[in-house]
């Protein structure tokens, strides 16, 4: 069991029942992983999906999140600010390290910063990756 931080995008392909990466958030149901969240993170995965999906599906997968017994929720007090690119994508790594993940699940290139960054070590991976993983 891995604790894990989903970029928006990542949890968008891997909702759908028939993504090939649909594993991956059963993994986050049955808690074979954890899911770490915070508040903002929250906010944007309601953001896209809303406007991705529609709005009963949105609602439903935020609440089904949010009521899982294997999201941990995360309140990040400190600002790393290591993704300079897409300041956006800061908040992902600011769980992540709060949240003690194991890996923030990302197809974003911005995230690659973070093999330079000696401290806070983040470490990044692909949905086809975690998939291997699982």
């Amino acid at each position: 069991m891995a604790r894990l931080v989903l970029d928006t995008n990542s949890l968008v392909q891997c909702i759908s029942q028939r993504s090939p990466y649909h594993e991956l958030w059963n993994s986050l149901l049955d808690g074979r992983n954890l899911l770490c969240v915070s508040t903002e993170i929250l906010d944007e995965y309601a953001e896209i999906l809303d406007r991705v999906t529609s709005s009963v599906f949105s609602k439903n997968a935020l609440g089904i999140i949010v009521n899982n017994p294997y999201t941990i929720f995360v309140t990040p007090y400190f600002k790393f600010n290591l993704i300079q690119a897409d300041l956006d994508d800061n908040k992902f790594i600011d769980c992540a390290v709060c949240g003690n993940a194991k890996f923030i699940v990302t197809e974003d290139h911005h995230y690659r910063v973070l093999q330079e960054v000696d401290f806070p070590k983040v470490a990044v991976i692909t949905l086809d990756e975690i998939m291997k993983e699982l």
